[in-house]
């Protein structure tokens, strides 16, 4: 599914890949966030740390019921207040995507996939 935006201009079209960059972009700017995670579940449950290239990767765009939802799978870092990073990475998905395409996206799902220590350079 795309997102088809109609302006006095023409039409224009974004990707569900797109959306899924522009969320991982955003989360990535929140406090307290390491990286994302891969979608898929790994059998030995280690959390695969995704570089800044694979970022939409930890996300999942898809439409249910006429509604927008993206799921982002992240890793969080230690000592952070998990449930604040993840109410940070919402508030900010659904701001930058309606700031950007002018997306309305009805829920973000976070799914904490692991811890990571963060080392101070």
């Amino acid at each position: 599914m795309t997102l088809d935006v109609s302006t006095h201009y023409g039409e224009v079209e974004v990707s569900n890949e797109v959306i899924a960059t522009i969320a991982g972009v955003a989360a990535m700017d929140c406090y307290g966030l390491v990286g994302m995670a891969s979608r898929s579940q790994l059998k030995d449950g280690i959390a695969e740390l995704l570089g800044r290239e694979n970022l939409s990767k930890g996300v999942e765009v898809r439409e249910d019921q006429g509604q927008m939802e993206i799921d982002m799978h992240i890793i969080v870092g230690y000592g952070t207040k998990i449930s604040e990073v993840a109410h940070n990475v919402q508030s900010k998905v659904k701001y930058t995507l309606d700031q950007m395409v002018g997306l309305k996206v009805s829920r973000v799902n976070v799914f904490v996939q692991g811890v990571r220590l963060v080392s101070e350079e």
